[in-house]
């Protein structure tokens, strides 16, 4: 082995201020004669080496530094910044003159193997962070839908009470442009109420819900319907004056309440409005604006999935068939809506529940199963005409009755 000296001019800051000193650099190897230098690992393992730092007119010894942690800084093009491991954050030393510089990297190569280790490190961060990213969208639309389920089962009544009632008030404001959620009749005990409330009690009975459903019609201008968690439900002024017979308004009802029953409406927005609503859910607090804002749009924008749709459709036919009433009424009623080429079409109770060959066949054999039975019709020609008229003129309520035969009014 031998020793060897060279000296470099360069500028230090201490990393305690932003005083620049001239300083005199003076690399001092210990070479091993033994290794071949592009054994680059043992050529490093076996080498001494350190920067001594003087000052200006080299009598003075100031500091020295360890090549082993030494890393270069970017900096200008052409001059080398260096700074070091447990000296201040801001602690470096600069040459400024590029042919200085340059013969310094040359006899520093452990600085190269720093920036390939840095650039390995940072492929390897990018490589892992963009699986992470990879999984957590994977668990996102895969995983959190499939779970939610399961998590809706630990949701309190109560609390998805509370949510619906938040996501009403939400929407009210969302609406307010097509007329809101305001009821047309606010009258508990009219005709028309008294009505929609003995169906909604009646076509729960099916089920061991924890939710009382609540029935209310709207004054609005898009031909819609829905219901929310906790079991509020609500009919629409528009899709009312689209609706041709009692049979029509029941499907679409019954259809909405097996919403309610499924709890389909909570596990969509477990599904859709990510670890916010969770979080709320986990902590109690679902009726914040951070979480309620997004809720309403959630629903009414985005429609459920076929398996949704199809046990909330097999919970109406069962109400069906308990209340006698024609379940294929619900099809009659969507596909009248389809031929809609209005602009309110695209936010209709089509467009968040499509109506497909599938469902239709099922609700049409649902209808056919029933067979000539003979029972009371659903509601009495007088409850169909308040029904109707509740947002004023509205519901076609004279010209089609039902289509089940063997009716006779109550």
């Amino acid at each position: 082995m031998h020793t060897g000296t060279d000296w470099f001019e360069a500028v230090c800051y201490d990393g305690r201020g932003a005083i620049a000193r001239p300083v005199c650099l003076s690399l001092k190897r210990l070479e091993p004669t033994a290794i071949d230098p592009r054994d680059e690992l043992h050529y490093m393992l076996a080498t001494s080496l350190f920067l001594e730092i003087f000052d200006s007119t080299r009598s003075r010894r100031i500091d020295s530094w360890d090549v082993a942690d030494i890393f270069s800084v970017p900096g200008a093009r052409g001059e080398l910044r260096l700074g070091m491991s447990g000296r201040p954050a801001g602690a470096r030393l600069v040459v400024s003159d590029p042919e200085a510089a340059r013969r310094m990297r040359e006899r520093l190569p452990v600085l190269a193997m720093h920036r390939r280790r840095k650039r390995w490190r940072a492929a390897r961060n990018i490589f892992v962070l963009s699986l992470a990213l990879f999984a957590l969208i994977a668990a996102y639309i895969y995983g959190v839908p499939l779970i939610a389920g399961r998590i809706v089962k630990f949701v309190p009544p109560e609390t998805e009470i509370r949510l619906g009632d938040t996501i009403a008030a939400q929407m009210q404001r969302a609406l307010a442009e097509n007329g809101g959620l305001v009821a047309c009749d606010t009258n508990p005990d009219s005709l028309a109420n008294r009505a929609m409330g003995r169906f909604a009690r009646q076509a729960l009975a099916l089920s061991d819900s924890p939710f009382p459903v609540s029935i209310q019609m709207v004054r609005n201008t898009i031909p819609n319907a829905f219901a929310l968690p906790g079991g509020r439900a609500f009919y629409f002024s528009a899709l009312l004056e689209q609706t041709r017979s009692p049979d029509e308004f029941a499907g679409v009802m019954a259809h909405e309440i097996g919403h309610v029953v499924h709890r389909h409406g909570m596990r969509k927005l477990i599904s859709n409005a990510g670890t916010g609503l969770l979080v709320g859910v986990v902590l109690g607090d679902v009726t914040g604006l951070s979480v309620g804002a997004v809720l309403g749009t959630v629903l009414i924008n985005s429609g459920f999935s076929r398996d949704a749709e199809r046990e909330a459709d097999q919970y109406a036919i069962a109400v069906a068939r308990q209340l006698g009433f024609d379940p294929a009424a619900l099809a009659d009623l969507l596909d009248r809506i389809s031929r809609d080429d209005s602009d309110a079409v695209k936010f209709a109770l089509l467009s968040s529940h499509p109506l497909n060959a599938e469902r239709r066949a099922m609700l049409e054999a649902g209808g056919r199963a029933m067979g000539e039975m003979s029972r009371p019709p659903v509601f009495s020609d007088a409850e169909w005409q308040a029904i109707g008229h509740m947002c004023g003129q509205g519901a076609r309520v004279g010209p089609e009755k039902s289509k089940r035969k063997g009716k006779n009014a109550r």
